[in-house]
């Protein structure tokens, strides 16, 4: 389980000092789906980057299963990082030079997996987003949609305990977004990840059990009426966008 409390940052610029995040208080239960929407500048993403370990509060606390991200050393923040939580990006970060099956396995590195268990899960997790035929390709082979798909897919082999999203459809055309949207959404639901994801489509955040509201670094947090994080994870996603009668 996560929970923030006081949580702020503050950037400076030249002169001038910029609080991208004004005491945010959330917690976020172990299993939940919590979308992040707001407006450029907002803090979203630097919710999210707190959120993921990857920089730490100017004040306040993030805590992890009862440990503070923002105050341990950065050997132990590196190994939780590796170890609990996934992240995918907008723009899929892949090594341009690594076929997809090698993209993968550079998660497990930290992690001190021997190589024959590397290629072996590294396999597995492509087969389990669809691109089982495609291991051998590097990203300039492969379509924005399926380079995404890798990415999801290094986030995943590590079996982390959190996903996180950092606008993971912002690339995408609308049918792409909607079958990644699709695979996400399967995944949580399959593998009961805690899944945070910051987006700016309004036809996604309406999908989403929590929502979190954020702008000038102030959080807004609402319940999606009538939906229970149960009934969320047992609804597939075209259920969800379509209705039971595809309207």
């Amino acid at each position: 389980m996560y929970r923030l409390t006081g949580v702020t940052k503050r950037y400076t610029r030249g002169k001038e000092t910029v609080e991208a995040l004004r005491g945010v208080d959330l917690t976020i239960a172990d299993g939940d789906r919590l979308v992040i929407q707001g407006p450029t500048g907002g803090g979203k993403s630097t919710l999210l980057q707190m959120i993921g370990g990857l920089d730490r509060p100017s004040a306040g606390s993030v805590e992890l299963d009862g440990v503070d991200l923002g105050a341990v050393g950065e050997a132990r923040l590196t190994r939780l990082r590796a170890e609990k939580i996934g992240i995918i990006f907008q723009a899929f970060n892949l090594i341009p030079t690594l076929t997809a099956q090698e993209n993968v396995e550079t998660a497990l590195v930290p992690l001190g997996v021997r190589p024959a268990e590397r290629r072996e899960r590294a396999a597995e997790a492509l087969r389990s987003v669809g691109l089982g035929e495609r291991l051998t390709h590097v990203p300039s082979e492969m379509s924005g949609g399926q380079q995404q798909r890798v990415a999801i897919a290094r986030a995943l082999v590590k079996r982390p305990k959190v996903l996180l999203a950092d606008e993971p459809t912002g690339n995408l055309d609308e049918g792409t977004r909607d079958d990644i949207m699709a695979l996400l959404e399967g995944l949580w639901r399959e593998h009961g990840l805690t899944f945070v994801m910051v987006t700016h489509d309004s036809s996604i955040a309406r999908r989403a059990p929590r929502l979190a509201t954020i702008e000038a670094g102030r959080i807004t947090l609402t319940e999606r009426a009538g939906v229970s994080r149960d009934d969320a994870r047992r609804q597939p996603y075209a259920e969800q966008r379509f209705g039971a009668h595809g309207h």
